[in-house]
């Protein structure tokens, strides 16, 4: 499993982002792994799960956050992407990014998942 650094923290996280409304769900999420993570893929159009975390906003304060996560094969990871100098990527094995992971939803999600694959 491919997980990237957040920005602010340098956590271990997957790619997420808000939802354009030109775009459906599963458009968005394939878009936020190209930038966040420089990776392309065949992303799933049904999601895998829900998780829920607090997020840190600006001047420190935090909102309540809600992340649909899509199934992404990847194919192709790039040498350069749009998020590169701001962010480390490293592939996990299942158990190692559930461990990595912070949010206890998202650890939980991910020991849960099956590869179709």
């Amino acid at each position: 499993m491919l997980l990237v650094t957040s920005r602010q923290t340098m956590r271990w996280i997957i790619p997420k982002g808000n939802v354009d409304f030109h775009m459906s769900p599963h458009q968005a999420a394939a878009r936020e792994a190209l930038e966040e993570a420089g990776v392309v893929g065949e992303i799933g159009r049904k999601p895998i799960g829900v998780f829920r975390y607090v997020k840190l906003i600006a001047q420190g304060a935090t909102v309540k956050a809600k992340v649909i996560v899509f199934p992404l094969a990847v194919s192709r990871e790039l040498d350069d992407w749009p998020e590169m100098g701001q962010r480390e990527r490293r592939w996990f094995s299942q158990l190692e990014a559930a461990e990595a992971v912070q949010e206890t939803d998202l650890s939980d999600l991910i020991r849960s998942f099956k590869s179709k694959g």
